[in-house]
């Protein structure tokens, strides 16, 4: 059973800067896209960020430039860095995986979220 478990959200202000962290479980990460994902108040779940099992990031255009997913399949984490942070990205941000010939995340497995708040 996969299990994922996001780590790292809370509050900063503009201009400040986050490291989420997500760890997966019961999984072999080799085979799995990993992705991250954020949804504010009143708006749908969308993609931030994913990283295919060979390691080749795909960005949504308004945090290209100042987040960077990563991955360690040894350790079975896979890693958000969010940079240069304003408040239009406050939001609840979900760890999704799927197995690298899923294309719809709505078929992978989803973590329970951690929020970010920017603001001053």
């Amino acid at each position: 059973q996969v299990q994922l478990v996001e780590s790292g959200g809370g509050l900063v202000q503009p201009g400040g800067s986050l490291k989420l962290s997500c760890a997966a479980s019961g999984i072999d990460l080799d085979i799995y896209t990993m992705g991250w994902y954020r949804q504010a108040p009143g708006k749908q779940r969308d993609l931030v960020a994913d990283i295919t099992s060979a390691g080749t990031p795909n960005y949504a255009d308004d945090v290209k430039g100042r987040f960077t997913i990563s991955r360690d399949n040894a350790k079975n984490t896979v890693a958000l860095q969010m940079n240069s942070l304003i408040p239009e990205d406050t939001a609840e941000y979900y760890c999704n995986a799927r197995k690298f010939y899923v294309g719809n995340p709505e078929r992978g497995s989803w973590g329970p979220g951690t929020q970010v708040t920017v603001s001053s």
